[in-house]
């Protein structure tokens, strides 16, 4: 492949009458054409590929834009889920405790009124144990009268 260099040190041999060999010149410039040639056509491949390149380039920061802002958002939808998922949670607990503590409150009423109807029950029996005696002693002693006369 020819330089530049080559070209600046190229030095055609003179002919007496006509100046430069043609022959000469013109194989030089076959020989420069076809590398300049080629060489055109490797930098549009590459301009071509580089082309290309900054496509995808582009097409991919995008892609990454769009993959960050959806990250984003799922990050945010996630907190939001969380922190709607604790406040239901708290709200849960929170009414959970709040039943717990009225049945608890209404057993301890139960537990109270059962232990004062129990109470009430053994003062009745007490009540009538005291009567069954007091009718039994009176039976008794008419009994006992009976069997004197």
């Amino acid at each position: 492949m020819i330089t530049p260099l080559d070209i600046e040190n190229k030095k055609f041999s003179k002919q007496m009458m006509n100046g430069y060999s043609v022959e000469e010149v013109d194989d030089f410039l076959d020989e420069l054409t076809e590398d300049y040639a080629q060489n055109y056509k490797e930098v549009a491949e590459l301009k071509t590929k580089v082309d290309k390149l900054e496509k995808d380039l582009e097409h991919y920061k995008m892609i990454e834009g769009t993959l960050q802002n959806t990250l984003v958002m799922a990050q945010t939808a996630a907190e939001d889920v969380k922190n709607a998922a604790k406040q239901k949670a708290d709200q849960i607990v929170n009414e959970a405790r709040g039943t717990a503590q009225k049945e608890a409150s209404d057993l301890d009423n139960e537990i109270i009124a059962k232990k004062k109807t129990l109470e009430d029950i053994r003062k009745q029996f007490d009540v009538y144990k005291a009567k069954m005696e007091s009718l039994l002693i009176s039976q008794l002693e008419l009994i006992k009268d009976i069997n004197k006369e």
